[in-house]
């Protein structure tokens, strides 16, 4: 199953993928068989019920996570041949993380906030401070860099966990409920960005939603239900 895009060249390739924990001893099935393609470029959004297996299939293309079984492939990597300093090395190049409850530090301001992943990198202070600014800029946050935030509402504290997530200018940005945790306003505003990062950045992204009216800003729809693909439906002209 393809997500969109036919002809773009793919960047995520899951083939019969299947994912399984334990408790107890007892094995409690994830993901039955997940195989998907994901074009670079493409905005996809995953929908289903909890439990479906949505979140699931974020933490294997960001290599949180490995399968039980099955050949997962992101961004011209094999991640099951991967050990886990390497994955941790591909994920700071390749993935941008968006969670629905925001994950900034208190006691950081905006601009440490953002700034933190680079600190993982080879950048020297001038290099990371002039990143910082131009993803708070791209987020139209650039006058707010020394807040903290307390002193951010709900949208502005996602438009700070959005620029963190794209100051390593990363391959893929997964997003996990990304408006879950807002009022319709600073949803409406949180997807124009994420709209806006893929259509003018070439973003490819990724995202899981519950909201039909966030998931119609994506390029395509796939539905999973019970750790199974449904169907796929366009969902912008």
């Amino acid at each position: 199953m393809t997500a969109g895009g036919e002809g773009k060249q793919a960047l995520i390739l899951l083939r019969d993928v299947h994912k399984s924990y334990y408790r107890d001893k007892i094995e409690i099935p994830v993901l039955t068989g997940v195989s998907m393609t994901v074009g670079a470029g493409e905005f996809l959004a995953l929908m289903g019920p909890s439990g479906s297996g949505k979140s699931t299939i974020l933490n294997l293309i960001a290599g949180i996570d490995t399968p039980t079984r099955g050949a997962i492939d992101v961004a011209g990597s094999s991640l099951g041949t991967l050990k886990p300093a390497q994955l941790s090395a591909w994920r700071a190049r390749n993935v941008g993380f968006i969670f629905q409850l925001y994950n900034l530090i208190p006691v950081l301001t905006a601009f440490q906030n953002v700034e933190l992943p680079l600190l993982l990198t080879k950048l020297n202070g001038s290099e990371r401070k002039k990143r910082v600014r131009l993803a708070l800029e791209l987020v139209g946050l650039q006058d707010r860099d020394h807040h903290y935030p307390h002193q951010l509402s709900g949208g502005q504290e996602q438009r700070v966990a959005i620029a963190r997530a794209i100051v390593g200018d990363p391959t893929l940005l997964v997003a996990d409920e990304p408006t879950g945790d807002l009022d319709a306003k600073n949803a409406a505003e949180v997807l124009t960005l994420l709209q806006r990062l893929n259509r003018e950045m070439g973003k490819t992204i990724v995202m899981v939603t519950h909201d039909p009216h966030a998931a119609e800003r994506a390029d395509a729809v796939l539905h999973l239900d019970k750790g199974v693909l449904k169907e796929q439906e366009a969902a912008r002209a």
